[in-house]
């Protein structure tokens, strides 16, 4: 995955934000995982904005007794794809 991300690359909601520094393909459990964490340093004080959606499914084949003609297999888990320079995370304190 290449390039810069010139769309998405400023803080539209809130204050503070979390931009990606390079490339990479983010899951929802890691998602989740920083929403959790924001959530609790927020408090009751502020709000949140999840600027990225797990929208790619990813396969995993099972590498021995391959048949041929069984297909791709099953999503094992759900990635959003993020470039450099995207706003993921964004937060409101008050």
């Amino acid at each position: 995955m290449k390039g810069i991300s010139y769309r998405g690359n400023t803080i539209c909601f809130g204050k503070y934000a979390l931009q990606a520094l390079e490339p990479a393909w983010i899951t929802s459990r890691q998602i989740e995982a920083g929403r959790r964490a924001m959530t609790r340093n927020a408090r009751r004080g502020g709000k949140i904005w999840v600027r990225i959606f797990p929208d790619k499914p990813v396969t995993v084949r099972a590498p021995q007794k391959h048949v041929w003609g069984s297909g791709k297999g099953s999503p094992e888990y759900w990635v959003a794809v993020v470039k450099t320079r995207v706003e993921s995370f964004m937060k409101w304190v008050e």
